[in-house]
């Protein structure tokens, strides 16, 4: 409705922006926008997500069944991008910290449910775009909205969203590693600040840095569509070498998703361990021991 000015870029009359404090009315906006043959997003505060576990829980056991219905035709998947997350909410504090929205959805059919957690904008064009093509699934994004470094040129964004996770060799020492240095999320940042001082440090230290995108990847072939065939998650995880996961959520999530790894024993998980308070973003990593 609103007039189209000469900078605006790729805007159209044809789309639909609508905004309630309300997560129930959205899911349910959305749930029926997807019906009609559209294709739809689900923007929330990640710790608010919750409110509408149940609603969740009924779109995926719906599309499981469906899925099974000859004269069903495919819809497009429900999108949820969680913003406003964690480990930026030192502003509005404890009440607004909560990353275990993620944790509720590993639980549905694996065939059913994605998560992605993109380090920074040119991977998360490509999610984006990945998940607005695809249908009968339920995909989750965790970005922030917070300006954050550019770790990959697009190209180097697309490869790496295509395979799921791999080795940054820009970031890594040459050779067989004593250490992998894992990521997944925007703690990115705090795992190649580690890498940065450990060089200093401890030159002689042989580093891999690893960064996970597609997090139900790590899950084994056989649990997961997205899972890693053993060779390639040894070959990038190492199969006798200390992990150490910086992880946007609770670290028991990447235990539970690994279990069944060689190296699984070997993996050191950091994240949010449940502590906040109205601080900073560093002190939100600090007092979660993952600074």
């Amino acid at each position: 409705m609103e007039p189209i000015k000469d900078y605006d870029e790729q805007l159209a009359r044809d789309g639909r922006v609508m905004e309630i404090l309300s997560e129930h009315q959205c899911q349910g906006w959305l749930e029926g926008y997807l019906l009609t043959g559209r294709h739809g997003l689900f923007n929330c505060y990640e710790a608010f997500i919750h409110i509408v576990d149940s609603m969740f829980n009924q779109h995926a056991k719906w599309l499981k069944v469906t899925r099974k219905l000859g004269w069903r035709q495919p819809i497009s998947s429900l999108n949820y991008l969680l913003s406003s997350h964690v480990w930026r909410q030192d502003h509005n504090g404890y009440s607004h910290q909560d990353p275990g929205f993620i944790d509720h959805v590993a639980n549905k059919k694996a065939d059913i449910v994605r998560i992605y957690l993109p380090p920074d904008a040119n991977t998360l064009l490509w999610v984006g775009d990945h998940c607005l093509r695809t249908w009968d699934r339920i995909n989750v994004i965790v970005a922030g909205k917070q300006p954050s470094p550019q770790w990959l040129d697009i190209e180097s964004a697309i490869s790496h969203c295509e395979a799921g996770m791999g080795i940054w060799n820009w970031a890594s020492c040459e050779g067989e590693p004593d250490v992998v240095m894992a990521c997944a999320g925007d703690v990115t940042m705090e795992t190649l600040a580690a890498v940065d001082l450990l060089k200093g440090y401890l030159p002689e230290l042989r580093i891999r840095v690893v960064n996970v995108v597609d997090l139900l990847a790590l899950q084994t072939q056989e649990q997961h569509p997205h899972g890693k065939a053993e060779e390639e998650f040894d070959a990038l995880f190492t199969t006798d070498k200390p992990v150490i996961f910086a992880f946007h959520g609770y670290p028991s999530l990447v235990h539970r998703l690994t279990y069944q790894r060689n190296n699984h024993g070997n993996f050191h998980v950091h994240g949010f361990n449940e502590e906040g308070t109205t601080t900073t973003p560093f002190d939100m990593a600090v007092i979660n021991e993952l600074d």
